[in-house]
Parts: C-alpha cells; structure tokens; sequence
C-alpha cells in the first residue's frame, strides 16, 4: 500500500485523505446497514401485524424504524459532508502545486491551454465529492443484499446476480459506445471555440478591413462541424438511456412477477415479495449509479493521469538554496535555440562573453534570431541547447523567484496587467512608493503619470488598453528597471517613442551603465547606438560580428556588409 500511495506527488496528496474515506466507509457500512430496515419492517408488518392486527406492535416497529431512518439519514448526511471537504482540502492542497506547474508547462509550450489543469482538478474534486464516489462505496454491499435476497428464496438470489452482472455490462457497454463520441463533441467544441475567442481578440482591425463575413464563414464550418458531433453523441446517448431504462424497469417487474409466482406456489409470503422487490432494487442502486456516473469517473481517471503527468514533469522547486546577488557576468556556449517542432534552429552555436557592467546593443535583419535571444539572455525560451550562464551558473538554475528582482526584462509585445499604474511598475509585488517614483522618473513618465486621472493609482485596464502604445511602452522600460535588477534585456523599447521619450530612454541607459548594470539593447533604430560600448550584430541565427561598437561599425563599412547603412547617424552617449 505504501509503495502504491507513494509513486507520484498526486498520490502522496491523495494518501493524506485516508482517514477521511475511512470515516466515509464506515458511515457507508452504517448507512447500508440501516437499509436494510425498511425491509426488515415490510416484513414484520406484512407477516405479524396484518394477521394480529395489534396497533400496539405497529406503534413500536414504527417508532424503530423511523429512529433507524433518522441515523440512516444522519450518516449519508455525514458522509457527503466529509466528501466535501475533502474535496476543498484537495483544491487548496494542490492549487498552488497546478498553478506553477501549469504556468511552466505553458511556458515551455508543452500545453496550450494555461487553465487545462484547473479543469482536471475541477473534475477529479467534483468526483470525489459526487455521486460516483458514494456508489463506490455502495457498491460492496450489494453482495450483502443478494446475500438476504438469497435468504428469502435460491431463485430471487439468482436472478439477483444476473440482474447485477447486465448492469455491470451496461455499465461497460455505454462506455464503449460513447467515449470517441463524446472526445470527438469536445474537440469540435474546443476549436470552435478558440477559433471565435481569437476573432474577437482582433475585433477592431476585422471591423476595419471588413473581414467579418470571411471569417464568419470559416467559424460557420466549424460550428456546423460541432453541431454534427453533438448531435452524434446525444443520440446515441439518448439511445443508450432508453436501453437502460427498459432493462432497468424490466428487471424490477421480473423480480416482482418472480416473487408473486413463488407466493402463488406457496414457497413465499406476501411481506417477502414485496420486501425482495425492495431488496433487489437496493442491490442494484450502486451498480446503477455507477452505470450513471461512469462518464464521470473516465474523466476523473483522465484527469488524474493528465494531473500525475504534469506534477511529474515539472516538479516542485527547491526554494531552499539561497543564491548570491548576481554580478551580470553573462555567457554564452554554444547556445542553440530551437522552434516550436524542436527541430529547426533559431539560433545556431552563439558563443559569447558580455562583462558586467557594460552595454551591449544588438542589431540585425528581421528573423535574424534578436528577439529569440533576448528571451535566453533571461533563460524564458524553452527549447535550447548549450548553456547561458550568468556569473558563471546556468540562468535555469537559478531559483526564479529570487532571481527575479535582479531581472529587467522589457519583450517586444508589452504585456501590461490589470491593476494600477504603480502595481505595474512595481510588479505587483507590495508597492514601495519610493521605488516605484524611482522606476518612473528614470523611464521619464513621472509627469505623465501625475497628469493622470488618480495618478500612480489610475487604473489601466487589462493588457494597459488604456493607455498608447507609447505610454505602455514606457511604463515597461519603468518596469524592467524597477528596485535594483543586475541584469537588463530590452527588446525594441524605442519603437513606439517619440524624441522626448527617446531621449528619456537614452538616460535611462546611461544612468544604468553608471550603476554598473549589464544592459542588452536590442533595436532597429540605430540612432541609440552611441549609448552601447559594445555592438552585436545577428544574421541567420548566428552571431556576423560582435566587438566594441566603433570597431564593429568601421569593419561594417569597410567590409560594406551592411546589416546597418554605412551612412547611419549615431547618436554620442
């Protein structure tokens, strides 16, 4: 039993809601145990009271059994209750857990949907807290009632288990006939709706340039497309409850006609017949709950493996190890950088040393590889080989959470959040006013900021849609230099600037490079390279020349490979 609880993290969690299941069987047992009673009560009205006609013999089985039925009542009561909050307890044990590894999963593209594992939690809790579980439970003491049922007559024990085996039968047989059925309804259903969640995302250029109608069309085969398959599915599940319904019903009338037919011989009393229509009935419940409730349980069990797999692949960090604050010595070694099928290369053997302190700009054609190493240089591209070691350390080695301060990371795609402008620059960690004015004065958007509505407490909606692209961009660069980071990526900040947000950003570098931070700037706008001390040029993915920045452009313009014009104006730092 230990070596089975303790094969995977999901398990072991599982393993600490053994006394909880304990205490459900054993109000299980409590609970079938009093079933029993209301037969046990037919009987004895049916064979004793009818024929003494004693009032006095009623009034007391009658204030039993509604005693019995009481506590019946109070240990299904109990037993629901204690599944329920096992199930919350299950959620908190492990919403933390499935929230980073989730996160990293997305990350490192090994699963597209970020809210897949919240789903499955949902579903193995909604399991273990419904109606499933307790048939589960139930379902050892059908024996029991076949047992009793055997006591009243050989043949109602017989048909007893036959009955129990056609519902197992069922149970199987609807699982067959519906499961591709039902994965093939939520696949269409997923595209379907993915493929209109990302039209809407781009409501405003598909308004402007009248792409509606072509889009609607698409969205139209594919709805029609989920539309067949649900209509697949509920046929045949509507097909399937009808079948289960008539043996079902079939089932009771022949336990019925059975126990008359043994009267009528006089190998049965009347209280007996009605009471093994009851028994049978009782028998067969759990099988017919889990009949009912098996659809649920293959999800439960594909939610447990999907669960156990990504516990598994993306373990729990160590957070014990206590980590230096890093120098911004950055090194690469033969670092390659695949694409998405893992196959083809992005970046090919970049070998590289960058001192702390100094700035490097980065510049190349479109599709060169810039922005891909930018996300390596701060160790968030998620396939590679060869290593990026800052002061001499893998950057994945790293704990991110203490590493994370000491990061200024500012992609080309400014991700802005839901909250306000000071919770943005501060990352949402606990707002230091201090530093926050700190990080806007430096991105100079500090006056920008105060003519705000509420000012550092204006709220810019979610993604910053609030705000212009030159605003969010800002706001970024301030984020990226908020608190104290060692380590600074900026992928294209000047994009969307205009000259006083330019000359603002060329500070900030230059305030930077005085602090002895390590800075990457990678742009397309070659007017900021004076503040650079070294340049790095990309081209197919590799590294065309790399060198101090004044070396670098002479042997451009005398090699007259140009990456960047010969004639460019080059802004002094």
């Amino acid at each position: 039993m230990n070596q089975f609880w303790g094969r995977s993290e999901l398990t072991q969690t599982l393993a600490t809601f053994k006394r909880e299941f304990l205490w459900v069987g054993l109000f299980s047992m409590l609970a079938n145990l009093l079933m029993l009673s209301p037969t046990l009560y037919m009987l004895q009205v049916y064979d004793r009271v009818l024929l003494s006609q004693s009032e006095l013999t009623l009034l007391f089985l009658t204030l039993i059994i509604i005693v019995f039925i009481a506590v019946m009542a109070f240990a299904e009561w109990l037993r629901s209750r204690l599944l329920v909050r096992a199930g919350m307890k299950l959620d908190q044990e492990l919403n933390t857990r499935i929230f980073n590894a989730s996160f990293e999963a997305y990350l490192r593209r090994s699963q597209q949907n970020p809210t897949e594992a919240f789903t499955n939690l949902t579903n193995l809790r909604q399991f273990l807290t419904g109606n499933g579980v307790i048939a589960f439970f139930d379902a050892p003491w059908t024996p029991i009632y076949i047992l009793v049922t055997f006591m009243l007559h050989p043949l109602l024990g017989c048909l007893s288990i036959l009955f129990a085996g056609i519902q197992l039968w069922l149970a199987f047989w609807a699982h067959r006939n519906s499961h591709d059925a039902m994965n093939a309804q939520t696949q269409a259903e997923g595209k379907s709706r993915a493929y209109l969640q990302s039209k809407l995302k781009n409501a405003e250029p598909v308004e402007a340039m009248g792409m509606l109608k072509n889009l609607r069309a698409r969205w139209l085969n594919l709805h029609q497309e989920q539309q067949q398959k649900i209509e697949e599915a509920s046929n045949r599940q509507h097909r399937q409850q009808a079948i289960v319904k008539f043996i079902r019903y079939s089932m009771q009338s022949l336990t019925l006609g059975a126990a008359a037919l043994l009267v009528i011989q006089g190998e049965l009393t009347g209280g007996a017949m009605i009471a093994a229509n009851v028994l049978m009935s009782r028998a067969l419940q759990p099988l017919d709950l889990i009949v009912g409730s098996w659809r649920g349980l293959i999800q439960a069990k594909e939610a447990f493996e999907s669960l156990e797999s990504i516990l598994k692949t993306y373990p729990e960090q160590d957070r014990s190890a206590q980590y230096p604050v890093p120098k911004g010595n950055v090194t690469l070694k033969k670092l390659i950088a695949f694409k998405a099928d893992k196959e083809s290369q992005i970046l090919k053997d970049l070998n590289a040393d960058f001192k702390a302190g100094q700035v490097t700009a980065i510049i190349g054609p479109s599709g060169s590889g810039k922005s891909t190493l930018a996300r390596c240089l701060v160790g968030i591209w998620p396939d590679t080989a060869g290593s990026v070691l800052l002061d001499k350390t893998p950057i994945e080695h790293w704990d991110r959470v203490q590493l994370g301060p000491n990061i200024g990371y500012l992609p080309q795609d400014i991700e802005l959040f839901d909250g306000t402008v000071a919770e943005n620059i501060a990352r949402f960690y606990e707002v230091d006013s201090e530093l926050v004015i700190e990080a806007a004065k430096k991105a100079g958007i500090h006056e920008m900021i105060l003519r705000f509505p509420k000012g550092y407490d204006t709220p810019i909606g979610d993604g910053g849609s609030q705000l212009s692209g030159g605003q969010r961009q800002r706001l970024g660069l301030a984020r990226a230099m908020y608190g104290n980071p060692q380590l600074i990526v900026l992928d294209e900040p000047n994009a969307n600037l205009d000259d006083l947000g330019e000359r603002a950003l060329v500070a900030a570098i230059q305030d930077l490079k005085s602090r002895g931070k390590t800075v990457f700037l990678i742009t397309h706008r070659l007017n900021i390279l004076g503040v650079a001390d070294h340049l790095l040029v990309m081209r197919d993915g590799k590294i065309d020349h790399y060198g101090l920045r004044d070396d670098v452009l002479d042997e451009l313009k005398k090699k007259a490979q140009t990456t960047v014009p010969i004639n460019s104006k080059v802004q002094p730092a």
